[in-house]
Formats: structure tokens, sequence, C-alpha cells
């Protein structure tokens, strides 16, 4: 036999279900909130791309009423970036950026992942915590530190000892400093990879009898290369972005010859960007000068959406589940 409702006892209405008003008002305000902050963050980027394309198209459209579209390949025999001479050779500040990138992978991936496979696979809990704090410190080290780092030590005492260059700035000199600058990078994402391998699978191959070494490189690694994988690509565009160290240790300033030597002096995209408009909103020179800033802008933001896209695809080619 059911229980019957009381007489006395409330009746429940739609009302009741609807929840506090105050508390209600309060999660549409956040909403709101919330929604404007995202917003805001598309509308900025958004503003930011249109300004930098629609400036490049006027200097594509600019260059080409006036040198033509050729003067981006300078064809003659001392080739070369010289923007205020009207003189905006590509492929100058392309390879100066390339090469500037491979020497800092050359330097950061192995000492990054090093690093990362010694704290996750070697490193007891008590130096973990304190040797990882201070990768993260290093990480948090300002990029223009790095820059005069190169200029009073890398160059003289290092690198123009050892490779003898003509200058103790070239561009091997900038790939090495950037390639410390990013090593905590590499060595954070990739140590993050590698302890996400479920340990049953170390256990598993200690339960064989493979050694530590061996569980290590033919176990964990081959487990977490998507997540260095990942960790290389971000490394390779946070090098390419990189600015102030390129500009203070690259050794030109603001023009350069086309160069194929990473021991000589050049020009990465980023320090032909920030030499330019040192000093003037309105660049001066010969034919579009102050567009080009944009130009080289677009076409190095088209690199990293490259890689980025390159690093989606690689991830999810090789990412292991379980």
């Amino acid at each position: 036999m059911q229980p019957s409702l009381s007489p006395r006892s409330p009746m429940l209405t739609v009302g009741d279900f609807r929840g506090n008003p105050r508390r209600m008002r309060r999660e549409r305000t956040m909403k709101v909130l919330l929604f404007g902050a995202a917003a805001t963050s598309i509308v900025v980027s958004a503003l930011i791309i249109g300004t930098l394309f629609t400036e490049a198209w006027q200097f594509l459209k600019e260059l080409s009423d006036t040198l033509g579209l050729g003067a981006l390949i300078d064809s003659g025999e001392a080739p070369g970036w010289y923007p205020r001479q009207g003189r905006f050779d590509i492929p100058t500040i392309v390879i100066g950026t390339v090469i500037v990138s491979l020497v800092s992978v050359m330097v950061s991936a192995p000492l990054g992942l090093g690093a990362a496979v010694y704290l996750s696979e070697y490193a007891s809990a008590r130096v973990r915590k304190w040797l990882k704090p201070v990768l993260e410190i290093l990480a948090g080290i300002p990029s223009v530190v790095f820059g005069f780092f190169a200029l009073r030590v890398l160059g003289p005492d290092l690198i123009q000892p050892l490779f003898g260059t003509p200058q103790t700035t070239s561009l091997l000199v900038t790939g090495v400093a950037i390639g410390i600058l990013v090593t905590p990078l590499m060595a954070s994402i990739s140590e993050d990879a590698l302890r996400s391998v479920p340990s049953a699978l170390r256990e598993a191959s200690v339960g064989l009898g493979a050694r530590k070494v061996t569980t290590t490189v033919k176990v964990v690694l081959p487990a977490a290369v998507s997540g260095i994988v990942a960790a290389l690509i971000i490394s390779v565009s946070r090098a390419i972005g990189e600015t102030m160290v390129a500009a203070l240790a690259s050794g030109r300033i603001g023009s350069a010859p086309r160069v194929l030597d990473p021991r000589e002096p050049g020009l990465p995209m980023t320090s032909a960007m920030a030499q330019l408009a040192q000093g003037s909103d309105q660049v001066v020179g010969i034919g579009p000068a102050f567009q080009s800033l944009f130009f080289v802008g677009a076409l190095l933001f088209l690199m990293t959406l490259a890689l980025n896209m390159l690093a989606n695809r690689l991830v999810a080619r090789v990412r292991n589940k379980y």
C-alpha cells in the first residue's frame, strides 16, 4: 500500500526546480564574462592577422609597381637583404633563420632529451625535487640575458676558439645561444611525455630481464615518441620566433649579404624585422621598406603555422594509446 501525501505537506511546483535566482544571475554573469574573454582573444588574433596580411599585400603591390616582384630574389653578383636600398632578398633572411634553427635544434634536442630521460627514469625523488625547479627557472630567464651571454661568453670564449669564426658574433653563436634558451622547454615537455608512459610497460620489460638502459631506450622512448616529437617541433617554433638573441648575436645590423656558412655573421628574419624598425615607426628607404616588415612577419607566421600543422599530423600519426 503506497503512502499518501498529507494534506498539510507543501506541493512542489516548476519554479522550485529553477534554483536560487541570485545564484542563477551569478551563473549568467560569469557565462557572459567568460564568453567575452574568449571572444576578445579571437577578435584580437583576427585583427593582428588581418593587419599583418593587409600590410604584406600592400608591400607586394608597391614592390610590383616600383621594382617588380623579382626584387624578392636578388640575382646580382652579391645578393643580400638591403631594404633601405630597395633590395629585398628573401632567401638571405630565410637561410639565416634556417641555419640558426638547425643549430639550436642540434643543441637543445640532445641536452633537453637527456635531461628529460634523467629526470624521468634515473633521478631519485629528492634529486628531481631540486633539479626540476632549477630547470624551470632557467626557462624563465629573459631572452635578452641569453643575448648578452652570447656576446660576452659564448662568442669570444667558446665558439671563436673552437670553430675559428672571424667575429665573436655569427649565426653559429646565435644558434647555440637559442639552443640553450629552448633546452628547458624541450626538457620539460619531453619529461612530461616520458612520465606519462604507464609503469606497467617498465615493469614488464624489467620482468623479462631487460636492463635499465634497455628499458629506457627500447620501451619508454618509443612509447613517448609522440610527446617527444611535439616537444621538438615546439622548440623549433620557439627558435624560429626568438628575436632578442638573434638581434644581439647575429652580427649584422639591418642588412646583410647572403651567407651559407654558419660561422659568418648573418641575419635571421626576426633580427631583420627588429633592426629595420629600430628607431622609427616609418622606416625610411627606397621603395616599400616599411611594409617589408609586415611581409617578413607574415612569412614568419606562415612558417610557424606550417610547423604546428606538421607537428599535429606527426603526433597524431605516431601517438600510442594506453
